[in-house]
């Protein structure tokens, strides 16, 4: 079916040496059994990985932490240039100076045509009610973008506390009405908290990223099945899932047409503007 239909990737990144070499990942390079390279990554090989699942876009993202920037949004605009119709860059900041973090992601969303803002609470150790992202999500608002953000446990060697959807992120939801939310990698094991906020708030939505289809909790394919069809985005995580491993078992989830055109594609059209 996936080969069949547009596929547009809610979350991946092209990785950097700096990204890939990471102490934190180790834990996902064991249960990948993937090494290090030795080299830069060609952009060929993502786009190769994104053929071969028919992934019409994927949304690549700047990473931003504590020890300063692993993937630059230069360094995405410039991957973001080489395949214009095929990539659309997502936004990262330093949260530790948050004027500073409004300009680069006024720079990254009017200069380099960014879609979204990505935060990744667990590698701040902030969860996403903290204060420091408050002047980010109004920014976002502002300029008309989603802000995406990892809920769930976390797989990289950090804490899980920041990725629980309630109270947190129901938190963000709550006190801007107007900010789009997509949370990413399904919330699991409170999955059923993040559908809750789904279904609570409009502008809140799951991506499925860091997940392939077959492991879907049963709660989530339900939900895709039924009235959460509009609210959830495929996404995978790449380069820790490609594409064609996510999508290997959809047709198992047992997704009516509709529930799988908006899934693969028309939800993220609708929800980044592309």
């Amino acid at each position: 079916m996936a080969a069949m239909t547009a596929v547009i990737d809610a979350w991946m990144q092209h990785p950097t040496l700096r990204f890939l070499g990471q102490d934190m990942f180790e834990s996902l390079r064991r249960w990948a059994g993937t090494e290090i390279p030795t080299e830069e990554l060609p952009l060929e090989l993502t786009m190769a990985a994104m053929d071969q699942a028919s992934v019409e876009r994927g949304l690549i993202s700047a990473w931003y932490g504590p020890d300063g920037p692993l993937i630059t949004n230069d360094e995405v605009a410039g991957f973001v240039a080489r395949y214009p119709d095929r990539l659309v860059g997502v936004a990262s900041v330093d949260l530790r100076q948050p004027v500073a973090a409004v300009r680069e992601l006024r720079r990254a969303v009017q200069d380099l045509g960014f879609r979204a803002l990505r935060v990744v609470p667990w590698l701040w150790g902030l969860p996403p009610n903290d204060r420091r992202y408050y002047p980010l999500y109004a920014e976002c608002v502002e300029l008309g973008i989603p802000v995406c953000t990892q809920v769930g446990h976390t797989g990289p060697l950090r804490t899980s506390e920041t990725g629980r959807p309630i109270p947190y992120l129901d938190d963000g939801a709550l006190e801007l009405p107007d900010l789009v939310i997509v949370g990413g990698h399904i919330g699991y094991p409170w999955t059923t908290e993040m559908i809750a906020l789904a279904t609570k708030y409009p502008n809140v939505y799951i991506d499925t990223s860091a997940y392939v289809s077959h492991r879907y909790p049963a709660e989530l394919v339900q939900y895709l099945r039924g009235h959460g069809r509009r609210k959830v985005l495929f996404g995978t995580n790449y380069p820790m899932i490609s594409p064609e491993r996510a999508l290997a078992k959809l047709d198992a989830l047992g997704l009516d047409d509709e529930a799988t055109d908006l899934f693969l594609a028309g939800n993220a059209r609708r929800v980044f503007g592309l």
